[in-house]
């Protein structure tokens, strides 16, 4: 999955595989984790949000997304 650096205090870089509907969020910390059954729209939001780390604690965070952690 292509990830896009991204300005935030707390994340590094986000990607989205289309077919699947994953959204892949890398924080500064280096983990990274996969959301699944996320709207393209969402991710295209997430992209042009002024305030990366706020648009995810608003709009992906504990907002019923299934996540895994990746190794």
């Amino acid at each position: 999955m292509d990830m896009v650096s991204v300005d935030s205090s707390s994340l590094a870089a986000i990607g989205y595989d289309y077919p699947k509907r994953t959204l892949r969020v890398k924080f500064l910390s280096g983990r990274m984790y996969d959301y699944k059954e996320v709207d393209p729209e969402i991710f295209q939001l997430f992209l042009k949000s002024p305030s990366k780390g706020s648009f995810f604690d608003r709009n992906i965070k504990d907002c019923g997304y299934p996540f895994i952690r990746l190794e």
